[in-house]
């Protein structure tokens, strides 16, 4: 589908499924003299701006990487400043996005997070689940090499029930164990902040994905700069290990 956006040059075919690493929100605040919290505050809005931007450019699946199984090693004053961010936007803007017809659904490791953050994951995936919009995908308490270790351990304690064969297990046998089951993999990643690595996201389902990092720090991402990214997107040739004769 070619979305017409306002000043740029012609229609764009935005990507079915866009994942961002959104980085920068510390050094934003540092830059300004103001708490982390505050950074993290401002980043916040930023994701919720980006996912309006998203699906006006025809996006089907935004993945925002929000809080990585390594940041759980950060200060606790910081941890909890980010879970009480997760909670007060489950809270005050659930029922905005899914009048939206955003749908929600949250990958990573649930068991290390409070019951009550749980819960509300819970209700906002059940009561936004029919919604076509788009499909947000938060990851939280997310790391890529521990999703693949326990898709791998789902095989194996299939396979030790007697539900699984050794030779049922393919590719796609293992992509259905992990968190992303059933939806395609991204055709972008973007990653603000400056830094050109991924950081153990989506490790498996990133194989084929377009890499675009960028310098803005993600509080200062904005819908101009989505559309930039979705004209670079849109300016490569994607190829797969082959090339059509």
């Amino acid at each position: 589908m070619a979305v017409e956006t306002r000043g740029l040059p012609g229609p764009l075919c935005p990507p079915r499924h866009v994942a961002i690493i959104m980085d920068g929100n510390g050094r934003w605040a540092s830059a300004r003299g103001l708490p982390r919290a505050t950074g993290h505050a401002r980043g916040a809005d930023a994701a919720r701006a980006v996912v309006r931007a998203a699906t006006e450019l025809g996006i089907e699946i935004l993945t925002l990487y929000s809080f990585s199984s390594e940041n759980w090693r950060r200060p606790a004053e910081e941890v909890d400043d980010l879970l009480g961010l997760l909670r007060y936007y489950l809270g005050r803007e659930l029922d905005d996005l899914h009048r939206n017809g955003v749908r929600l659904r949250m990958i990573g490791e649930r068991g290390r997070l409070p019951a009550d953050i749980c819960e509300r994951v819970a209700r906002a995936e059940a009561l936004t689940v029919d919604n076509d919009a788009i499909l947000v995908q938060v990851a939280f308490s997310y790391g890529g090499r521990d999703e693949i270790v326990r898709a791998a351990r789902r095989l194996v304690e299939e396979g030790a029930a007697g539900r699984l064969c050794p030779g049922e297990i393919d590719e796609n046998a293992f992509a259905m164990r992990l968190d992303t089951a059933g939806v395609p993999d991204p055709d972008l990643m973007i990653r603000t902040g400056g830094d050109m690595r991924i950081s153990n996201f989506l490790l498996w389902q990133a194989a084929y994905a377009e890499f675009l990092f960028i310098e803005r720090l993600w509080p200062d991402f904005t819908k101009s700069d989505l559309e930039a990214a979705l004209i670079e997107f849109n300016g490569r040739e994607r190829r797969y290990g082959f090339r059509a004769a």
